[in-house]
């Protein structure tokens, strides 16, 4: 049996600015975006550039019940975790581009860590991991 993850869905607030945000500010690659006129909705797929496969469906909200979860899929825990094969050099382009990180970068067992929030509140760990992690 082969199996792996596809994509994750990321409620966001406008495709758009979470397009802009993705690509523009963290210097994801912008895979897929396609009207779908059956639903009224896009499916907007980016990717953090490099040799990963997973990818991010950027998800709008699209009921009242989902808008609560935009910024907080996680409950206020680290969602999602970017891998990088250089922590300084985008930790600092990164702050440099405005974002904002809520944990300072640690030196930890297992590699550099840094948490930082995207522009709804999400939060991802961006690390370089020095263990021999995937």
């Amino acid at each position: 049996m082969s199996q792996r993850l596809a994509h994750i869905a990321l409620v966001v607030r406008d495709y758009d600015e979470a397009i802009a945000f993705y690509c523009d500010t963290l210097g994801f690659d912008l895979i897929e975006d396609t009207y779908q006129p059956e639903q009224d909705k896009r499916w907007v797929v980016v990717r953090p550039k490099g040799d990963g496969n997973a990818s991010i469906v950027l998800a709008r909200a699209s009921k009242p019940e989902q808008e609560p979860f935009i910024g907080n899929q996680a409950g206020g825990r680290v969602f999602l975790f970017l891998q990088t094969d250089d922590f300084w050099r985008d930790y600092n382009a990164y702050r440099e581009k405005g974002v904002i990180f809520v944990r300072d970068p640690l030196d930890a067992p297992y590699g550099t860590v840094a948490v930082f929030k995207d522009l709804y509140g999400t939060l991802w760990d961006l690390v370089q991991f020095t263990d021999g992690r995937p």
